[in-house]
C-alpha cells in the first residue's frame, strides 16, 4: 500500500508539536484506516489553529459553483475558501498571522479544471514574501504520472478552473504541481513536500490499495475521474454532463439528441480504449432535471490507450456535426467569470471551441496539440519526486 503524505508525517510528529498549524483540508484527508487528519494530529498532540475548507466545503455538502455556508463544529475555527465572490477564494491574510506552517491535504484528480490545487496555488501566492511554511501532504495523482494529454492552458484563459501553465491532464501530484507553480511565478516561498512512500509513476489508484473517498458530490468513483478531463468540457455546454445522475461524467446527453445516431458518430473517428454505448437517462438535478433524454454512456475499456480530453473534444464535435442547430456553448458567469464562455476556460483557449463551431476536420484538431503535450513531458520532469 502506498503511504501518503499524511501518513509520512504521522510517523514523526514531534518535531511539529510546537508549530502554530492551519490546515487545508476536506473529506479525502484520511489516513488508510479513515481516520481524518484534523483528528489523528490533534490525537497525536499537535495544534491545529484553523481549518480552511476548498470548493464543495469539508464535507463536500455543496455542488459546483454553490457558495459554501454553515460547516460542522470540529472544535477549531473553520473557514470556507468558496464563497459568492472571487474574493472569497484568497485566504484572509490576517487569518494567516498567527500561524507558521500551513498543511495541504487534499485529494487531487489528476486534471487542471479541479479546483482543490488551484486553491494550493492561490494560498501559495498569498504566503510569498511571508515565513510561514507551506507544506504539501503529498497524495497519488489518480489517472498516474506518466501520461499528459490535451493543450497548455494559454494564460489569458486564467481562471479559477486554469490557474497552472499545464495541459488538461499533467501527470503530476499535488507536491509537484506546487514546485512548478514556484518556479513558475517565481514565489519567495518557504516549501516543503511531505513526500508518500510506495507509489510510482505508472501507478492508477486501484493499484495503490488505498481507499478511495469521493473528493467532491460529482466525483463518486475512480471511474469518473478517468473520464472526467474531456467530459468536463460539456459544463460549457447545452448538454448534461450527467450531473443528477449516479454516474456523472460517464453520462452525457439532451432532450434533442438520438443516442444511437450520436454513438455512431462518435465511432468514427477511431478512438481508441473506449466505447460508446447509447443510452437514456433523466437527471434528477441540474441540466434537463426530470427529463428523459438521450446520451452516451462512455465505458474505457483501456486506460493506457483511452485519452480522454480526446474523446471530449470528438464528442463535442460529433454533436456539432448532427445537431449543430441545436448545440450551445454557454455563456454567463462561470467560476467567477463572466467574460470567457465556460467551454473556453476549460479547454484553456477559444481555438478548440471555433474549429468545432467551423466543423474544421476532426483528426486534424484532436492532433493539434500534440507537440504541446511532448514539451510539457520533457519539461514536467524537472518537479518529479517519484520514479
Amino acid at each position: 500500500m502506498v503511504a501518503t503524505g499524511l501518513d509520512m508525517l504521522l510517523r514523526d510528529t514531534g518535531r511539529f508539536r510546537n508549530r502554530k498549524i492551519g490546515l487545508i483540508a476536506n473529506q479525502t484527508s484520511v489516513t488508510p484506516e479513515l481516520q481524518y487528519s484534523w483528528a489523528i494530529l490533534k490525537e497525536k498532540g499537535l495544534h491545529i489553529q484553523r481549518i480552511f475548507s476548498p470548493e464543495h466545503g469539508l464535507f463536500a455538502t455543496e455542488q459546483d459553483q454553490i457558495a459554501v455556508g454553515c460547516q460542522p463544529d470540529l472544535g477549531c475555527e473553520l473557514i470556507s475558501l468558496y464563497g459568492d465572490s472571487a474574493d472569497t477564494l484568497l485566504p484572509d491574510r490576517t487569518r494567516l498571522d498567527d500561524l507558521d506552517l500551513i498543511l495541504f491535504d487534499i485529494q487531487d484528480v489528476g486534471s487542471r479544471y479541479y479546483t482543490y490545487v488551484n486553491t494550493l496555488a492561490l494560498f501559495m501566492e498569498v504566503l510569498s514574501g511571508k515565513e510561514t511554511e507551506i507544506m504539501v501532504l503529498d497524495r497519488p495523482n489518480p489517472l498516474g504520472g506518466s501520461i499528459v494529454e490535451g493543450p497548455m492552458l494559454n494564460m489569458e484563459f486564467k481562471s479559477f478552473v486554469g490557474i497552472f501553465p499545464i495541459p488538461v491532464r499533467h501527470g503530476l501530484t499535488a507536491g509537484e504541481l506546487a514546485l512548478l507553480y514556484r518556479d513558475f511565478k517565481k514565489l519567495d516561498l518557504n516549501l516543503t513536500v511531505m513526500k508518500m512512500e510506495g507509489w510510482n509513476r505508472s501507478m492508477l489508484f486501484a493499484e495503490t490499495d488505498l481507499p478511495w473517498i469521493p473528493p467532491s458530490p460529482n466525483m463518486p468513483t475512480f471511474a469518473t475521474a478517468e473520464v472526467y478531463p474531456g467530459m468536463c468540457l460539456f459544463e460549457g455546454l447545452n448538454i448534461s454532463e450527467g450531473r443528477g445522475s449516479t454516474t456523472p461524467f460517464q453520462l452525457s446527453g439532451a432532450p434533442f439528441i438520438n443516442p444511437e445516431e450520436l454513438a455512431r458518430q462518435c465511432r468514427k473517428y477511431g478512438l481508441e480504449g473506449v466505447l460508446f454505448r447509447p443510452t437514456w437517462f433523466k437527471p434528477t438535478f441540474h441540466k434537463f432535471s426530470g427529463e428523459v433524454i438521450g446520451g452516451i454512456w462512455l465505458q474505457v475499456t483501456d486506460s493506457s490507450r483511452f485519452r480522454s480530453f480526446a474523446t471530449g473534444v470528438a464528442m463535442t464535435a460529433a454533436i456539432q456535426e448532427i445537431y449543430g442547430d441545436r448545440l450551445r456553448f454557454l455563456s454567463g458567469v462561470y467560476e467567477f467569470n463572466d467574460t470567457i464562455p465556460a467551454f473556453d476556460l476549460l479547454a484553456g483557449n477559444s481555438t478548440i471551441r471555433s474549429s468545432i463551431e467551423s466543423r474544421d476536420n476532426t483528426a486534424t484538431l484532436l492532433a493539434s496539440w500534440q507537440q504541446e503535450e511532448i514539451h510539457f513531458q520533457h519539461l514536467k520532469q524537472q518537479f518529479h519526486l517519484y520514479d
